[in-house]
C-alpha cells in the first residue's frame, strides 16, 4: 500500500514522496528511507523497488530531492550533495514519527549519486541499522577526470570560475543540461548510455523530468568524495552492489571503495551496466538488497 507523504526539513523545505508498507505488515515495520540519484526523480523506477521491498516485509520512504520533482527547494534544478546527505538525515526523523515504523530498524538505499550519500550517512548517523550503496559514486573528482576528456578540464574549471564571478554580481546560476547525445554539447553526465535512459524513463515513466541543472551542480560533483566515509560505516551493515560495466560511477572506484569498507559488508557484482540495474538486472539488485535488509534488520 502506498501513500503520498510531505515533510519538513531543518531549514524548512518541503520534501515529497512516498511512504510504501507491505499489504499485511506488522505494526512495527523495517523501513527504508530512498532517494534517487543525480538529476532523477522518484517515478523513474524506484516505485519498483520499493514495491520489491515491502513483498520481503519492509516499509520504505521514498521522497524527491529538494529543488527536483514535488519538492519544493531553490534553487530548481540544483544537485548540492551536501544539502541531500542532510535531507536523507531529516528523511529518518520523519520515518521515525510514522506508525508504522519501527525506529530501531531503520535502512537506508541509495543509488548512483545518492548511493554515495548512504556510505555518508551511513558512517556518519547511528539510527541507521542497514546500508545498500548500488551502483555508488564513490570519487567525484576522480569520476569528473574519467567522464571529461583532459583538453577539457582545464576549460570546465574556467566555466566554473566564470559562473562564481557572475553569481557574486547578482545573476542566476548557469545552466547545462543534464545529458546530450551530441559529445559537443556541455552536459553535466557525459554519457550516451545516460541519455538514453534519463530520456526514455522521462518519456514512460516521469513526464515532469527536466534536462537542466546547475553548473554549480557539476562543480559540487567534482568536489564531492563520499567514498571516504566507506570504512566509516562499520559496524553498520553495508551491501554494495556494483555494474561490472560501469562507465558512469565507474566500476574500478567503487571496488576499492569497498575494499576500504570494514566488515560486515557484502559485495553483489552485477554484469550490466550502470542504468541496467533499474531494468534489465532489476531482479538481482533488488532481490540482493531486500535480502541484505532482512537478514540484518530481522524479517523471517
Amino acid at each position: 500500500m502506498r501513500t503520498e507523504i510531505a515533510f519538513k526539513t531543518e531549514d524548512g523545505v518541503t520534501l515529497r514522496g512516498w511512504h510504501t508498507v507491505p499489504a499485511a505488515g506488522a505494526k512495527l515495520l523495517p523501513t527504508i528511507v530512498m532517494a534517487h540519484g543525480f538529476g532523477a526523480l522518484k517515478e523513474m523506477y524506484l516505485d519498483r523497488f520499493a514495491d520489491a521491498f515491502a513483498l520481503a516485509g519492509l516499509a520504505s520512504l521514498v521522497f524527491d530531492h529538494r529543488g527536483f520533482g514535488e519538492s519544493e527547494g531553490l534553487p530548481r534544478q540544483e544537485v548540492d550533495p551536501w544539502r541531500q546527505v542532510r535531507d536523507y538525515r531529516d528523511a529518518i526523523t520523519f520515518a521515525e514519527t510514522l506508525e508504522a515504523t519501527d525506529p530501531a530498524r531503520i535502512g537506508i538505499w541509495g543509488s548512483d549519486y545518492s548511493g554515495g550519500h548512504v556510505l555518508v550517512v551511513g558512517a556518519i548517523d547511528r539510527r541507521v541499522k542497514c546500508v545498500v550503496a548500488q551502483v555508488p559514486l564513490a570519487s567525484g573528482h576522480a569520476n569528473t577526470r574519467r567522464l571529461t576528456r583532459a583538453d577539457f578540464f582545464s576549460t570546465l574549471q574556467r566555466l566554473f570560475e566564470h559562473d562564481r564571478r557572475a553569481r557574486m554580481a547578482g545573476h542566476a546560476p548557469a545552466m547545462v543540461a543534464l545529458v546530450s547525445e551530441d559529445p559537443a554539447v556541455p552536459s553535466a553526465l557525459r554519457s550516451s548510455e545516460g541519455f538514453d535512459w534519463y530520456t526514455d524513463a522521462a518519456r514512460g515513466l516521469a513526464p515532469t523530468w527536466r534536462n537542466e541543472v546547475t553548473l554549480r551542480s557539476v562543480e559540487m560533483f567534482s568536489e564531492y568524495e563520499p567514498g571516504t566515509y566507506a570504512r566509516y560505516v562499520s559496524p553498520t551493515p553495508l551491501l554494495m552492489v556494483v555494474a561490472l560495466k560501469d562507465t558512469l560511477t565507474v566500476t574500478d572506484l567503487a571496488l576499492e571503495t569497498y575494499e576500504a569498507a570494514l566488515e560486515p559488508k557484502r559485495l553483489v557484482s552485477l554484469p550490466g551496466g550502470h542504468f541496467d540495474v533499474y531494468v534489465r538486472d532489476f531482479a538481482l539488485a533488488s532481490g540482493a538488497a531486500a535480502g541484505w535488509y532482512c537478514e540484518w534488520l530481522g524479517v523471517r
